[in-house]
């Protein structure tokens, strides 16, 4: 036992071997004179900063020094220590690796690179996916004072503040002026992207963490939290409650992404750094991965993020996304409720060259890498006009009555839409729409490609389940429309391939990959169908089901290798069995997520695609698996 508590010559501190706020390499810490350890942490006295000890103890000081360094080189790592002077003598009480923020993470497992301590190796393990996360988006302040109300679904990183608002068109108006903006709904739909593209961050009260509005927002790079239960919305009125606390329209909160935390009034927010030791730890991972990282993403705008974050093209762009643009939903109305096919051509072919600039935008920006595009997948019905207004705006276009109208939107109603009239069974039974998606996608890239872009068409179809689907679409739709095409355009090189969603597609993966260039297996879906949960309604149940222990991970946030993903290493072993050569990837937000990303590796797919703001993530983990599997570094042992 020694004693801080002796006298003067005495005293009692903590310190760290770098600062863990910023990672600069300097005795980071706080001490008090006459005192034992616990008066330092207790707050009952107001401790001297630890550069304090030099001009006190110098001696002492640079003793305290020498030890850290001792400590640095023997584990490798930045240390937490404790200390006691007893009558002018220091003494180590104990030592352990310290925590930090995530930019010191990286800020130190760098400097520790250039300093000769560990390798690049063992660097790249130091910094966890979850640290990249926040380094990329905005964090709430930890230091703050702030009045938590509620949480959710931590559903897409980041942290925002701003004035509640209810309503999506209203979200959108005052967001596109400069306002900051929450937009709170029970759940999101496709209807509501412009509002959610406007405001600062969306808070649902229903879903889960592949629900309409976490996969939009990851895919925007805006904060989420979703499926916060607690809440209870009232749209009509236009507030919310939690318990006893009402949160009107026009209240300010912050919600925390991150931790799925919703937080009264502004909390202060933390800018993100993308620094160059953050750069050189990506250059590193990329000289070590083997496998591609590429995006979801549906604009050039997000493109265009993606490839700044390092993504090496796109695995998925979401074709429906397009389709709610204000400008024209009118005509994708006129399209959906159509009660013929004269009818239905006549919006087709004035939504055709709207969707050739949405495509040719994407070539342009994804010059020279590969640009996977999902052709229509959603339920019809999800595009109806259900408002009255918009009603009677489509009526007077077709010159119809409004109940007209209604009639045809009940008809289009499904009782099970995730499992019912979407995806490929939409191309064969409205083989115009689809026919319309191949054309304007060929015809953009041939156009690129004669403006001198390497354009790379990767054709997707959604949801084949039978291999007979895939080759009925191949023959009566996408090879007319290319032949069609070529023949008045310059050719180019495309792919036609399938997301693997179904569980009887990864079964008969072998049969698939006769009629398929590639394979992307589409995750959340996958995984919803697999388990039997809809992953928008999971959040009633899934917390209950973590705690006690029946499932240790939310299957939606980090892929089940158990149960899906052996249809994932089926589903390629059998596809390969067949075709050796054929492109494997993943595009479910499981892309994204570091041990999915890792099981994706270690069955041999070429690559994962995620959304933007998860590209560095990707990039990492890809290449930690590399180092954990094939290099063996132990970071106790291999720091050199």
């Amino acid at each position: 036992m020694v004693y801080g508590n002796t006298g003067d010559d005495s005293g009692s501190g903590v310190a760290f071997t770098r600062d863990p706020s910023t990672g600069e390499n300097k005795i980071y810490g706080e001490f008090l004179r006459n005192a034992q350890g616990e008066d330092v942490v207790a707050g009952i006295r107001t401790p001297l900063q630890i550069d304090d000890l030099k001009d006190i103890w110098p001696e002492i000081y640079d003793e305290l020094e020498e030890v850290c360094q001792i400590l640095e080189d023997e584990y490798k790592d930045m240390q937490d220590l404790e200390f006691t002077i007893e009558d002018g003598e220091l003494y180590i009480l104990q030592t352990r690796t310290g925590k930090r923020t995530p930019n010191s993470a990286v800020k130190i497992a760098y400097d520790m690179v250039e300093e000769g301590i560990i390798s690049k190796e063992v660097a790249l393990l130091r910094v966890e996916g979850e640290q990249i996360e926040k380094i990329l988006h905005k964090q709430i302040d930890t230091d703050a004072d702030v009045e938590k109300i509620a949480s959710g679904l931590n559903a897409s990183p980041g942290a925002a503040s701003g004035k509640v608002v209810f309503d999506t068109d209203e979200a959108a108006r005052r967001g596109n002026d400069g306002e900051d903006i929450i937009l709170v709904r029970s759940e999101t739909t496709p209807d509501d992207i412009h509002g959610m593209a406007a405001a600062r961050g969306v808070l649902t009260s229903r879903g889960g963490m592949t629900s309409h509005a976490a996969v939009v927002a990851r895919g925007m790079g805006q904060p989420c939290v979703a499926g916060a239960e607690e809440i209870e919305i009232d749209l009509e009125n236009e507030y919310f409650e939690v318990g006893d606390i009402r949160v009107e329209a026009d209240d300010t909160i912050t919600i925390d992404g991150t931790t799925g935390d919703v937080i009264l009034g502004e909390a202060p927010l933390i800018e993100p750094k993308f620094t160059m030791e953050f750069e050189k730890l990506l250059g590193w991972a990329d000289d070590i991965r083997q496998m591609g990282v590429w995006t979801n993403a549906d604009t050039p705008e997000d493109a265009q993020k993606a490839l700044e974050f390092g993504a090496e093209g796109i695995g998925l762009t979401r074709t429906e996304h397009m389709f709610f643009d204000p400008e024209r939903l009118g005509v994708v109305h006129q399209m959906i409720i159509a009660k013929d096919e004269d009818d239905r051509q006549k919006a087709i072919d004035e939504l055709m060259p709207m969707q050739k600039q949405d495509f040719k935008g994407l070539f342009k920006v994804m010059d020279g890498y590969p640009l996977t595009i999902r052709l229509l997948d959603p339920p019809l019905h999800e595009f109806a006009p259900t408002d009255e207004n918009s009603q009677k705006e489509l009526a007077e276009k077709l010159g119809v009555e409004v109940d007209e109208i209604k009639k045809r939107v009940a008809r289009l109603e499904e009782a099970n839409p995730m499992l019912g009239h979407r995806g490929c069974r939409l191309g064969i039974t409205y083989p115009e729409i689809y026919k319309m998606q191949v054309r304007a996608i060929l015809e953009a890239a041939s156009e690129a490609q004669e403006e001198g872009i390497d354009a790379r068409p990767h054709i997707m179809v959604p949801l084949i389940g039978n291999v007979n689907e895939l080759k009925v679409i191949k023959d009566e739709i996408v090879d007319p429309a290319a032949e069609e095409v070529f023949s008045e355009n310059t050719e180019v090189e495309y792919e036609v391939g399938t997301m693997i969603e179904i569980p009887r597609a990864a079964l008969t993966a072998d049969k698939i990959a006769e009629e398929a260039d590639f394979f992307s297996f589409g995750t959340n879906d996958l995984t919803q169908m697999g388990f039997g949960f809809s992953r928008d309604d999971v959040g009633t149940f899934i917390p209950e089901y973590l705690d006690k222990g029946i499932i240790d991970k939310d299957p939606f946030q980090v892929l089940d290798q158990e149960g899906i993903g052996q249809l994932v290493k089926m589903g390629t072993e059998k596809g390969r069995q067949t075709k050796d050569d054929l492109s494997v990837g993943i595009c479910g937000e499981h892309g994204g997520e570091p041990n999915s990303v890792k099981f994706c590796y270690r069955n041999d797919l070429d690559y994962v695609s995620c959304s933007p703001y998860r590209v560095p993530v990707a990039r990492i983990a890809a290449a930690q698996v590399v180092i954990e599997d094939e290099l063996a570094v132990d970071e106790g042992v291999d720091g050199y």
